[in-house]
Order: C-alpha cells, then structure tokens, then sequence
C-alpha cells in the first residue's frame, strides 16, 4: 500500500453526509427479509447488485425506497446502524453525522419511535464499545410537501433529545429548497442544526436558496455552486461547510469521471470541503474508499489529505473544544511519523 493510502487509513477522521438507509449491504437486506417473512423482488444478492447499475437519482431513489422496505422492528435498525459502525471503527471514522428519513418509514406503517430509538440505541453503543461520537440529523423528503415535513418535525418534538438537527433530501429537481422555508425556520427556532442536498442536480440558484432562504449551517454536495463566482466566494468567506461525495457524483453522473471532480479546485478557492460516502452500499465505498478514490483521480498530496480530513471536524457539529481534541490527535500523529 501506497504511503498516502496509509496515511488515509490512520488518521482519525469524521464523516458529516451518510444516509444510514444507504449502508443497507445485499446480505442484511436479504437476512432482514426472511427475519420479517417478506419477499423482495430479487431472487438474490447478484440480482440487487444488478439493479444497482443506475444512471441518475431517480432510478437510484426507487430502489433505495424499495430496500427501505425490509427495515420494521427497531431491532431492524440496530442492525443496519451497527453494521455501519463497524465499517467506522474499522476505518478509524472517529465521529458520525447520520441523516435519517422518517418518513420513508412512517408512510409504510413503520412508527418514527421505532426507527429512531434503533438507530439511536447503536449509536450509543457505538460510543461504549469504539468511541466513535455521533450525531443525528432528521431528513425531510423534498418530493413530498412541506405539510408532510411539518408533521414529521411535530411528530420529533418528543424525541428532540435524540435529534440534533433536520436535512433535506431526495429529488432535488423541481423541488427548490425554498419550498420548506416555513419548516425549516421552525426547526431553527426549535434550536436545531439546519443542513441541506443543494447543486448536486439542482442548479446554482438552488444553493444560493439554501443558504439564504433556508439559512442553513451546512451544505450537502454544494458541486454546482463552482458554476457562480458569487457563490464561491460567500462560501469562503463564511467558511459553509460543503460535505462532498465522489463516488456517489460518480455513480449518480454528476461527474462522468472522477479527475474531472471539483474537489481540487474547491481546496484551491479555500472551501470548507469535506469527503463522504452518501450512500456507501449503493455508490460502491465507504469512507476510506472514497478518500482512495479521489487521490488516485485527482493525485490529491498528502497535504491535500490532511486539510480534507481535518475539515472533516471543522466542519462538524460538534463543540470547540471537541473538536480541538480531535485536530490535536491528527497533529499528534503527524509529528510521531516525522
């Protein structure tokens, strides 16, 4: 292995945009099936690997909601999240910033307590057993209305101990951020994060509604504000946090090829870029992967690798001082390589 791939596998590191429905691998999404008595419309893991051959969001979506389907008992969730810690621990994520979406759960039938207290009671065992801290972030599904959204926040206002901010996700052409200002200023006011997908197939004006209409902290994917130089320019200037993710841009054809990506140019201009995984089970890698990925595309430096893995906290929700603590271990080990 390349000293540049060790360097990626050592050093601690955060991830801020991962879908945990997406982490659902084709094994457990088989073994949840026949543990529920349900019947997929695949006959086996090769099949579901197959319909993995999309070439846009929406035929990524549709089998994303149909996977979905296997995820019932809490226990259900618990297993999806701590089978995606383990792939953390074993890449040494150190801190996770999960998105979830309710209603994707809610509108089978399938009760917003029951999806999140799985996912949460992971995450806190996650936390005892490997360190790895967490937050989590409720997703609205932007296909639907901003009445739906505004229930599934009502129906978080229980639960507010568990959440730690709300995103906004799902097919983003036709359906512009500004269509959820009302929710999203709600939220705000409920003193919870406010994230959100922007310019991944949105166009520009997409972002700048993000950040102006929605207020957001963070902006997910955030590729096509590289097309405006006012865009760029606000999201150095008040250091917005862009989780980034390649594989996925490549998988979904938001890039046609990897050295063609925006990462280099986002670092050159002084972004707050981060690299992520998205949907690991679908776009082909999780965290480390995509870190491969782009250094081989890109021949990223290991200069170019540290700054993305330390925006990684920066970038995160977490306190000052938590993330002090974190930047210090990745100069920690630094200086012992020297």
């Amino acid at each position: 292995m390349s000293k540049i791939n060790t360097l990626i596998e050592k050093l601690p590191k955060a991830e801020l945009h991962l879908h945990i429905e997406g982490s659902l691998e084709p094994e457990l999404m088989f073994k949840l099936a026949k543990r529920n008595q349900l019947k997929l419309p695949y006959a086996n893991i090769e099949e579901i690997k197959q319909a993995y051959n999309f070439t846009k969001l929406q035929d990524f979506l549709d089998i994303y909601y149909a996977g979905m389907s296997v995820l019932i008992e809490e226990q259900d969730f618990y297993d999806l999240t701590m089978a995606y810690l383990e792939k953390c621990q074993q890449q040494n994520v150190r801190h996770v910033e999960i998105f979830f979406d309710p209603q994707g759960h809610t509108e089978r039938g399938v009760s917003f307590s029951t999806a999140l207290s799985g996912i949460n009671r992971a995450l806190k065992d996650g936390l005892s057993q490997w360190g790895i801290s967490y937050k989590t972030i409720m997703c609205f599904l932007r296909h639907l209305s901003e009445e739906d959204a505004f229930d599934t926040l009502n129906q978080a206002k229980a639960h507010l101990d568990l959440i730690d901010g709300v995103g906004l996700d799902s097919s983003e052409v036709g359906n512009p951020p500004a269509k959820f200002k009302n929710v999203f200023a709600e939220a705000k006011k409920m003193g919870l994060k406010l994230v959100a997908h922007a310019g991944e197939e949105g166009p520009p004006a997409y972002v700048e509604e993000a950040l102006s209409i929605l207020n957001i902290d963070r902006l997910d994917h955030g590729n096509r504000a590289m097309e405006s130089a006012k865009l760029i320019e606000r999201l150095r200037k008040e250091q917005i946090a862009l989780t980034v993710c390649p594989l996925s841009n490549l998988k979904l054809c938001v890039v046609d090829d990897l050295t063609k990506h925006p990462i280099p140019s986002m670092l050159k201009q002084g972004l707050l870029v981060t690299v992520n995984s998205d949907d690991p089970s679908y776009f082909g890698g999780y965290l480390n992967d995509n870190y491969f990925a782009i250094q081989q595309a890109l021949n990223l430096t290991s200069k170019d690798i540290i700054t993305l893995i330390k925006n990684s906290f920066v970038g995160s929700f977490l306190s000052d001082d938590e993330k002090q603590k974190h930047l210090q271990s990745i100069d920690t080990f630094l200086n012992e390589q020297e």
